[in-house]
């Protein structure tokens, strides 16, 4: 396969052919602007994810020109697709000649992004997928652990499954119920892992003396879930837990309403991150409990502009008019990423040079500190995921109208604060 990486060498040869025979060979402009490329779903069932990208970028481009630093974005829609995510990628890497893809949200955007750039010799770093997805997602034979190999040039930060599942057994525990927990996990790359019964939840909830009843992968966009709510009830499930698109918890919470289940707790991965989710349900939201990756309360600055989370959340919804939303933190990182990695890299159009300062990253970001260091890892994966912190947090309606992600448990990251304890659907 010809590969970016061919492409160069034959650039290079050309030019110092081009030298020798008397010829000008070109030389790279000081002044070029530095290329990143970006992709996200702002298209589709996955849209909530992209919906903070303008502002993200738009304050990036106008940071990085106050500094005197050139930046170009050729931004990229997945449309939710993970079949367009890779077209649009190889986009960038051939067509637009981008120096580092930036990626994020959910395995169906970032797995395909990051397996086209590892194919192409492309330096990548992807956001807002738990990292188990992510890394066994994208080997040859998933189902192999010892055929599993690191990337060269593929690299990904984010929270695993490990942490979700104790954040959410932590703030299961502080309600009494009978430890009967009902499953939500559709049939892609995140239903698939945590579902999956060696490193998902089936096994740590098992130890942990809790009895799941999980109906079986459902395809994503489905219009009935009766098959599943007949389940939990006849399994007298009292929490609800999965990892589920927006439209679909939807479907799923306004269907166990009008079929009379009614569940203690419902901690749902992926749906219930975004307001306009819980919006639309209307009070019928108060309660639901969600993994919690970033708010304005995080103790944490960006490296790029020094602004609080705080002060990045204030300013989204003063330009958008809309309540802040959990990628934003994240999208603003993958940024302070590139212009720290670009900075320490002393060839950015090299590839090998740029994959190697990713790797050499230790940086403070709006989302805590990030560094591939293995910290926190099991051996496979330490080489291309640095872990972010994690806590859970409930929606809760405020007296005005709208609701309040309100913290309730912190204890795999203490130094976020708590705002307030779990407290039982209706």
């Amino acid at each position: 396969m010809f590969t970016r990486r061919d492409f160069l060498k034959t650039t290079a040869a050309t030019g110092a052919l081009a030298a020798t025979s008397g010829l000008a060979a070109p030389a790279i402009a000081q002044d070029v602007a530095i290329k990143l490329g970006y992709v996200s779903p702002q298209t589709g069932p996955l849209a909530a994810f992209g919906e903070a990208d303008k502002f993200v970028i738009d304050s990036f481009l106008s940071t990085t020109k106050s500094m005197g630093l050139n930046y170009e974005v050729v931004v990229k829609d997945s449309q939710s697709n993970p079949n367009r995510a890779a077209e649009v990628a190889k986009e960038l890497i051939v067509t637009d000649e981008v120096n580092l893809i930036l990626v994020a949200s959910t395995p169906e955007t970032t797995n395909p992004v990051a397996t086209t750039c590892e194919a192409e010799e492309m330096p990548c770093i992807s956001t807002v997928a738990p990292w188990q997805p992510w890394f066994i997602g994208q080997q040859g034979n998933p189902g192999d652990p010892g055929s599993w190999k690191p990337f060269n040039y593929a690299y990904h930060f984010f929270w695993g499954l490990e942490d979700v599942i104790a954040v959410f057994t932590n703030m299961w525990s502080q309600i009494q119920t009978n430890k009967k927990v009902g499953g939500l996990f559709p049939n892609d790359g995140d239903g698939n892992a945590w579902g999956d019964k060696v490193v998902g939840f089936p096994p740590v909830l098992e130890k942990m003396g809790y009895g799941l009843i999980d109906p079986g992968r459902y395809q994503n966009m489905t219009d009935d879930f009766s098959a599943q709510i007949n389940a939990f009830k006849s399994g007298q499930c009292e929490i609800i837990t999965g990892v589920v698109i927006p439209p679909d918890f939807t479907t799923f919470w306004n269907q166990a309403k009008q079929q009379g289940f009614a569940p203690k707790i419902a901690s749902i991965g992926k749906a219930l991150l975004f307001p306009q989710t819980v919006e639309a349900l209307g009070n019928a939201g108060h309660n639901l409990s969600s993994e919690v990756w970033w708010t304005p309360n995080h103790p944490f600055k960006s490296s790029l502009t020094g602004e609080s989370a705080a002060q990045v959340a204030a300013a989204f919804t003063k330009v958008t008019n809309r309540p802040w939303t959990q990628p934003i933190g994240f999208a603003h990182a993958l940024f302070e990423l590139a212009v720290d990695v670009m900075k320490r890299a002393s060839d950015p159009t090299d590839s090998d040079v740029v994959a190697q300062a990713i790797a050499a990253t230790k940086l403070d970001t709006l989302v805590g500190p990030i560094a591939w260091d293995g910290r926190g890892l099991p051996p496979f994966a330490a080489k291309n995921v640095a872990k972010t912190p994690l806590v859970g947090g409930q929606w809760r309606l405020k007296d005005g109208g709208g609701y309040d992600l309100v913290i309730t448990d912190n204890k795999t990251a203490p130094n976020i604060p708590v705002g307030g304890k779990m407290e039982a659907i209706g």
